[in-house]
C-alpha cells in the first residue's frame, strides 16, 4: 500500500473529486479526515468509508474560516497523532456574468473559498508538518481555468490562477522542511459541482471538450492526487499538473465549447455554491439588484 500508516486531510472530501481522493487514499492503506462544509454528505462519505473498513473520519469544515482549519488540523492530530498530507481541494462555482455586473460580495465569497482556503489549508498544514520534522505533502485543487483567460468564469478563474501561484511560491519556502507543495488543474471533470443532478448531458458535453474520447472523472483527479501524495513524488514540488484530457494542448476556448455559459451570454450574475448545501444566489440581468432568481 502507498500510503500505509499515512495521515490525510482532504478538504471538500464528501463529494465529487473529493470523495474519490479520500477512497483512493483510504484504499492505499491512509487514515483519512473528510473536511467539507456539508455536514450531511460529510456524514454519508464517512459512513461509505467506514463501510468499506476503511479508517476515515468526517469534520464539518469552512475552508474560509481560519478557526476552522484549525480545528481541522487538530482533529487529525487528535484522532490519529500526525498529518503527512494535505488536500486544499474544496472549491464552488463562485461568481458569475459579466465582469460589470460582478458585485465586491461576490468576488470576496469566490476568493475566500478558492484562494484564501488554499492558503489557510498551507499555512496551518505546514506549521504542523515542520513541527513533527518529517516532511509532507500538499497538494492544491487550481484549474485549468487559471492558465488561460477563456477557460472559466473570470473570477474563478483569477483565483485559481492564485492558486496556481501560490503552490509555487510555497513549495520554494517549504522546500528546507521537505514539505513538497504541487498544484493540480483540473479540465473538465463530471461532478456534482459541474451538473444538478442528472449528469448525463454535461458527460456528454465533457467527453466532446478535449480530444480524448472521455469525459473527465473525479477518479482522474483522484490518482494524480495520490502520485503526489506518495513518495513516488519525492523530487516533484512547486508543479501545476495538468489533467485535462488534452484540452489544453489543443486550447481551451470555453466561450466556444459552451456559448451558453460564456459571461457574454449569460443571462445571471451571482455566485453558484456547488455542493455545499448553500443555496446559490443568481440574479437575472438587468433585473433590480435585490430580485433574485
Amino acid at each position: 500500500m502507498r500510503l500505509k500508516d499515512k495521515v490525510a486531510v482532504v478538504t471538500g472530501g464528501a463529494s465529487g473529486m473529493g470523495l474519490e481522493t479520500v477512497m483512493r487514499f483510504a484504499a492505499e492503506g491512509a487514515k483519512v479526515v473528510i473536511a467539507d462544509f456539508n455536514q450531511e454528505a460529510g456524514a454519508a462519505a464517512a459512513h461509505a468509508g467506514m463501510s468499506q473498513d476503511f479508517d476515515v473520519s468526517f469534520i464539518k469544515t469552512d475552508v474560509a474560516r481560519e478557526a476552522d482549519i484549525e480545528a481541522m488540523c487538530e482533529h487529525a492530530l487528535a484522532s490519529y497523532g500526525r498529518l503527512d498530507i494535505l488536500f486544499n481541494n474544496a472549491g464552488v462555482g463562485g461568481a458569475i456574468g459579466p465582469l460589470t455586473e460582478t458585485s465586491v460580495e461576490d468576488w470576496d465569497y469566490t476568493f475566500d473559498v478558492l484562494a484564501k482556503g488554499v492558503f489557510l489549508g498551507i499555512k496551518h498544514g505546514a506549521l504542523i508538518m515542520r513541527k513533527q520534522g518529517h516532511g509532507g505533502s500538499i497538494i492544491n485543487t487550481a484549474s485549468i481555468a487559471g492558465l488561460s483567460g477563456d477557460a472559466g468564469p473570470l473570477v474563478y478563474s483569477a483565483a485559481k490562477a492564485a492558486v496556481i501561484n501560490l503552490s509555487k511560491a510555497s513549495a520554494v519556502e517549504l522546500a528546507e522542511d521537505r514539505i513538497r507543495v504541487n498544484a493540480i488543474c483540473p479540465g473538465y471533470i463530471a461532478t456534482p459541482l459541474t451538473h444538478t443532478g442528472d449528469p448525463a448531458p454535461i458527460q456528454r458535453a465533457f467527453a466532446k471538450s478535449q480530444p480524448w474520447p472521455d469525459f473527465g472523472r473525479g477518479e482522474h483527479i483522484a490518482g494524480t492526487a495520490l502520485f503526489l501524495a506518495s513518495d513516488d513524488s519525492e523530487f516533484v514540488t512547486g508543479e501545476a499538473i495538468v489533467v485535462d484530457g488534452g484540452a489544453t494542448a489543443e486550447g481551451p476556448g470555453r466561450s466556444r465549447r459552451f456559448p451558453k455559459m460564456s459571461a457574454k451570454n449569460s443571462r445571471y450574475s451571482g455566485v453558484t455554491k456547488g455542493s455545499t448545501g448553500a443555496s446559490n444566489d443568481l440574479r437575472k440581468l438587468g433585473s433590480p439588484a435585490n430580485q433574485k432568481d
